[in-house]
Formats: structure tokens, C-alpha cells, sequence
């Protein structure tokens, strides 16, 4: 399943990047993230992997996170692995003008087992998921 989403961010887009490219700002507007660790790689850098902990509702859930393309603000795309699933963003930003930045973000998702149904049956959930990480980047970094 492919889907793009992109949403505009009053912010600079050197604002935006900065605040996009600092991990620490990660739990400020990912809502669910409990924690990062790295697992191997120069942390920022291509080829880079962390152990990633969120808290979903009741349940608790893990996915590792590779670096893939660390270009930014072009190009900044990571893969993620959770069980049951693989997903592919590639997060891009465009200068609207000197106080707007347009975020885009490609989203490729594939399933395995179980997560196949969860998939097919309710793609809308990964793209609302997907979407509420969008508005949060965009409420964070309007706030700073």
C-alpha cells in the first residue's frame, strides 16, 4: 500500500528542518513514542538503526528504524520494521516562501502474516496514524 500526504507549516523551512532533524524533539510531537535507542550506526547518519518504543492505546509495540537517505531537506527517508509490517517514508521539504515550508511524506507499507488482513481490510488507519504524525510536526514546530 502506497499513499503521499503532505501538509504547510507557517515556519521557515530552515526552522522546520532544524527542529525536524533533532531526535530529541521526536517525543514532543509524536504522540505514543516512549523512547529511542540506538542500536547501531552514527546516530543522524545513513545506515543508522534505533529501537523505537511506542505505547498504542493498552498495548506496547517496537519497531527498529533505519536510516536510508539522509539528504535533507530533499530528502529524508527511513525504513521501519515492526512485526507483521515494513514501511518506507520519504519525508520531503519545500520552501513556500520565506515563512512557509510545504511537508511531504511518501508512505509504502507492506505486511506479512496477520498484519496482511489488518492491512487490506484497514488501510484507512495507517493513513489517519500517518496523517496525526503530520499535524503534530506541524503544531510543534508552529509553537516554537
Amino acid at each position: 500500500m502506497k499513499f503521499k500526504q503532505e501538509i504547510e507549516i507557517n515556519k521557515p523551512r530552515e526552522k522546520v528542518i532544524a527542529y525536524f532533524d533533532n531526535p530529541e524533539n521526536l517525543k514532543k510531537w509524536m504522540k505514543g513514542l516512549i523512547s529511542i535507542e540506538p542500536i547501531s550506526g552514527e546516530p543522524k547518519q545513513e545506515g543508522a538503526k534505533s529501537l523505537l518504543k511506542f505505547k498504542m492505546g493498552k498495548r506496547e509495540m517496537n519497531m527498529t528504524e533505519t536510516i536510508l537517505v539522509h539528504n535533507l531537506p530533499d530528502e529524508y527517508t527511513l525504513s521501519y520494521e515492526a512485526k507483521g509490517v515494513h514501511n518506507i517514508v520519504k519525508n520531503r521539504f519545500v520552501k513556500l516562501s520565506d515563512n512557509k515550508t510545504k511537508y511531504i511524506v511518501e508512505n509504502e507499507f507492506q505486511f506479512k502474516g496477520f498484519m496482511k488482513i489488518i492491512g487490506t481490510f484497514m488501510p484507512g488507519s495507517f493513513k489517519k496514524q500517518s496523517l496525526k504524525y503530520l499535524q503534530g510536526f506541524k503544531n510543534f514546530a508552529e509553537k516554537n
